[in-house]
């Protein structure tokens, strides 16, 4: 057996135990590479649970067009959650459309209009949440655990793909020929909205191109920040 495919059922394992362990359980997919891996087995190995993904409003054309393959591709509907249109036209009046771009806090703040409060609408009824993070992927995440309690969601989280790393992450891809968003093609390794995107340069961390104007230790959009307890 190879050592991909030894991962892949731990992944396997792990979301298996979730769904007996936590159901109703539910992956949140950004329609990145990582999640795009995660929907694939869920579809190939048959696991039965709710698939969802946030639409900030914001999106780059990239995302929206691997909204549509996935539709075509798997049999597994994928849930769309939008923000609160009165939220967001309150922050548009009062700091402008781009107003992000004027500090930490009023990015954050547009981060919880757009992905925090429709992630917690979307998890209501849930008892675990399965993520792609990786350990690579950014000095925020060195620390993460496959299992842990989600404090502020109040729930457990599991991150299947913690120990992938990003050649093993596309070796998947290519082997399945699963769909990924064509910005991963022109040096975008990770991709949220447009307006907070940016291809990064050869020895650039994965995460450089997402809010590219702060440093390394604020780049999270809320959606992983909270305390959590590790299980394992």
């Amino acid at each position: 057996m190879s050592e991909l495919q030894k991962k892949i059922e731990q992944v396997v394992a792990v979301l298996t135990e979730a769904m007996h362990d936590y159901a109703p359980v539910a992956l949140a997919n950004s329609l990145g590479a990582e999640d795009m891996v995660l929907m694939d087995i869920i579809d190939r190995y048959k696991l039965d649970m709710e698939i969802f993904s946030l639409d900030t409003g914001r999106l780059p054309q990239e995302t929206y067009d691997l909204m549509q393959a996935v539709r075509t591709r798997y049999s597994i509907t994928l849930r769309i959650y939008f923000p609160n249109v009165k939220q967001i036209e309150e922050y548009v009046s009062q700091y402008g459309v781009n107003g992000f771009y004027d500090s930490v806090d009023l990015r954050k703040r547009c981060c919880h209009i757009r992905k925090v409060e429709p992630l917690r609408r979307a998890l209501l009824g849930k008892r675990a949440w399965i993520t792609g993070m990786r350990h690579e992927q950014a000095a925020t995440r060195i620390s993460l655990k496959q299992s842990a309690y989600d404090m502020d969601n109040r729930m457990h989280k599991f991150n299947p793909l913690l120990e992938w790393s990003h050649a093993e992450v596309w070796e998947y891809i290519k082997m399945y020929d699963v769909p990924y968003n064509k910005l991963h093609d022109h040096f975008y390794p990770s991709i949220g909205c447009a307006p907070c995107t940016r291809a990064v340069t050869p020895g650039e961390d994965i995460r450089a191109g997402r809010w590219w104007w702060e440093t390394p230790e604020t780049k999270e959009c809320g959606l992983h920040v909270g305390k959590v307890i590790p299980i394992k």
